[in-house]
């Protein structure tokens, strides 16, 4: 590791603005196998869904607004496939929202006060929500160090290329070998993917 932390250089894990855990979590279920623009283009066409079904004042020129968990729920899932959200994904949306309205997503101050797996115990009680998905948000919008996201293709796949291993290593294999590497195991997955950059920049 220590090897290609020299080759690749300075920790530069980008952390994203932070955004309410309903809000993020309905982004990242959109977001789901499909690319950036693409899940860009579907939240945004969701948002316009929401706001010509309700006459929200003050909302309909607001580059902010995002839909409540309340106005979320009450787009039918024909309303929100009409918007290209799949029918996968249109339950797993309104499954957010009746959590986020039964009281069950914590708010971002509530998140603050709880550990890695606390918050991946809470939020992957929502349907389509696994570990990986709010692993991510603990690196990439709550800044926590420790995260190994054992489970990502590019983190195995780099692991695999980096220590010239001929298989992907399991999730559990990767977890017990990156034990070594706490309490900074969010900087090594940032390495591993850049494992990847590196061997792509070779190959060309």
């Amino acid at each position: 590791m220590a090897e290609l932390v020299e080759r690749a250089g300075p920790y530069r894990l980008q952390h994203t603005a932070k955004e309410a855990p309903f809000r993020y979590l309905a982004r990242a279920i959109i977001a789901q196998q499909i690319s950036g623009r693409a899940a860009a283009t579907i939240t945004e066409r969701m948002i316009s869904v929401c706001l010509a079904s309700y006459e929200i004042p003050g909302t309909s020129t607001d580059k902010d607004y995002f839909p409540s968990p309340k106005a979320l729920r009450a787009i039918s899932a024909e309303r929100l496939r009409s918007a290209g959200v799949s029918s996968a994904k249109a339950r797993a949306l309104h499954d957010l929202a009746d959590k986020a309205l039964q009281g069950q997503i914590p708010d971002a101050k509530a998140l603050n006060g709880l550990d890695d797996q606390q918050i991946i115990d809470e939020l992957t009680v929502v349907r389509g929500v696994g570990p990986w998905t709010v692993q991510m948000m603990l690196m990439f919008q709550l800044g926590r160090p420790d995260v190994m996201a054992a489970t990502d293709y590019g983190v195995r796949k780099g692991f695999m290329l980096w220590y010239r291993k001929r298989r992907l290593p399991t999730p559990a294999e990767l977890t017990q070998f990156g034990a070594r590497w706490a309490p900074y195991r969010s900087a090594a997955c940032w390495y591993l993917w850049r494992a990847l950059e590196l061997k792509s920049a070779a190959d060309a």
